[in-house]
């Protein structure tokens, strides 16, 4: 493996990971503009602005956006996340080029009105798709709770009224400033020619303006409140509790990981034998997210009405207990040997290099081999995992709850 980095005279960053025995390429666009940069008169915009891209440009219909891709048997796709926008393709080396260029071009969409208007009508219905999902209402319910006025608390799918009252003007302007060249990293993992790849890029994106799009604060917050969302036509009871966790920059975020993997991992983690192996719930799952300035342990579950008092419960005492007494040695070596084999078997295909190669340089502007993480992943001690529950407990947490209960014991919804 080989690692490449340039920023050019605008701004923008090219990273890529190269290796000459890769049989295919991963190609990702990443800007660096999310739900968190949303202000309320523009709720929803960046995800808005995911879907708006496939519509074409003065080059290309929509038509010729997904025609092309598929000619060329790309596996091709775009997401919107809480700070970050990302388009990506998997190719054959031979077509990098046309990938590259693809990709470019749906970040300079033609944002036409007709399309928007007919595009809005499908985000309003994605809006009242996912409101009929507990998991997801339950998610962004305690998204907003937990961050309360932090901008990590916005939707990353807006609202009905957000989106009816977004105007093509006020998405060209948001366009304008956070696809900006210096807030966009391009990357590339696999079988590429770095000399060739940064030649193309610089050509297809070295004339994009800079617009010194504001860079993410770690506003301070004040975890919130918890809540019961009553609704008599779910058959079960979710749940979702968040607590603060190390950031994306710290220096505690890989002891972050094992630590939930100890407690949450689907096999073997003390979660799963207290709640899932005896079948008193349907699912559980307890995992570390990191963002800019902030982290958060999330937990969701869900099991029959009838049982969520007793989980939720039983949910805290293992929590508590991880708490108040750590983790034992032989916890921490298996779940290292758990991360270790998904970071290697996720690293065998060069897709999956593109979101650590462009997030490691976002969130640290550092990059690291896999041979890097695994050495990182294996010097967590003990210590590290006591000094990382003193600095962000496990509890209390904010917990929302979705389904047909109007009340929990031990759930003071305010």
């Amino acid at each position: 493996m080989n690692f490449h980095q340039e920023t050019l005279p605008n701004g923008l960053t090219i990273l890529a990971e190269t290796s000459s025995r890769a049989l295919s390429t991963g190609i990702g666009f990443f800007v660096k503009t999310g739900s968190r940069d949303e202000t309320p008169d523009v709720a929803g915009v960046s995800h808005f602005l995911e879907h708006m891209a496939f519509k074409g440009n003065d080059r290309y219909s929509a038509d010729d956006v997904n025609r092309r891709f598929d000619e060329i048997g790309a596996k091709y796709n775009a997401y919107t996340t809480e700070e970050h926008t990302v388009y990506h393709a998997v190719v054959l080396p031979e077509f990098v080029d046309l990938a590259t260029d693809m990709l470019a071009d749906l970040l300079r969409p033609a944002l036409r009105a007709d399309d928007f208007f007919m595009e809005q009508k499908v985000i309003i219905e994605e809006i009242g798709m996912y409101a009929d999902m507990p998991p997801f209402v339950a998610y962004e319910k305690a998204m907003s709770r937990h961050f309360g006025n932090h901008p990590l608390g916005n939707s990353v799918l807006g609202t009905v009224s957000s989106i009816e009252a977004l105007v093509p003007d006020r998405m060209r302007a948001y366009h304008d400033r956070r696809y900006s060249a210096d807030n966009v990293i391009v990357a590339a993992a696999g079988k590429v020619d770095w000399s060739r790849f940064r030649a193309l890029v610089e050509e297809k994106c070295g004339g994009w303006k800079k617009s010194g799009a504001v860079a993410k604060s770690p506003i301070p917050y004040e975890p919130g409140n918890d809540e019961i969302i009553p609704v008599e036509r779910y058959e079960q009871e979710c749940v979702l509790m968040l607590a603060p966790a190390p950031g994306a920059s710290s220096p505690l975020r890989v002891a972050g990981d094992l630590l939930a993997t100890i407690l949450g991992d689907d096999t073997g983690s003390r979660l799963h034998w207290a709640l899932a192996e005896p079948g008193k719930v349907e699912s559980i799952d307890f995992g570390y997210h990191e963002y800019y300035g902030a982290g958060l342990y999330m937990l969701s579950a869900a099991c029959t009405p009838d049982r969520m008092a007793e989980n939720l419960a039983e949910i805290r005492r293992v929590l508590q207990a991880a708490t108040q007494d750590g983790v034992t040695a032989e916890e921490l070596d298996l779940a290292k040997n758990k991360v270790a084999a998904r970071l290697v078997l996720s690293a065998e295909k060069p897709r999956n290099r593109l979101g650590p190669l462009a997030y490691g340089w976002a969130y640290r502007e550092s990059y690291h081999t896999v041979v890097g993480e695994l050495e990182e992943l294996r010097s967590v001690t003990l210590g590290q995992i006591r000094a990382l529950l003193e600095e962000y407990p496990l509890l209390p947490a904010t917990t929302v709850l979705v389904g047909p209960l109007e009340e929990v014991a031990g759930v003071a919804a305010q």
